[in-house]
């Protein structure tokens, strides 16, 4: 990799990095992807999808948040 492709995608990489509410949106929907693909394993069936080996329910569409360097994440409505 050349010096100037470096600079160029760490100065990309630093316009996004500097964008807290992007870095936010961006966490946010990583994080509830990952976690539903989570619940989809444990459960063996994805939202809505009834099965016989299904292993539980999604209960509660309660607000959930967690708190990052970039600012808390919040999540309101939980879809099932």
């Amino acid at each position: 990799m050349t010096t100037r492709n470096h600079k160029t995608k760490m100065l990309a990489v630093e316009a996004v990095a500097s964008d807290r509410d992007l870095m936010k949106a961006l966490m946010k929907e990583a994080l509830q992807e990952v976690l539903e693909g989570e619940m989809t394993e444990f459960l063996g069936a994805a939202p809505g999808e009834r099965t016989e080996s299904r292993n539980g329910d999604r209960a509660g569409d309660d607000g959930r948040s967690l708190i990052t360097r970039i600012g808390t994440l919040i999540e309101r409505n939980v879809s099932r």
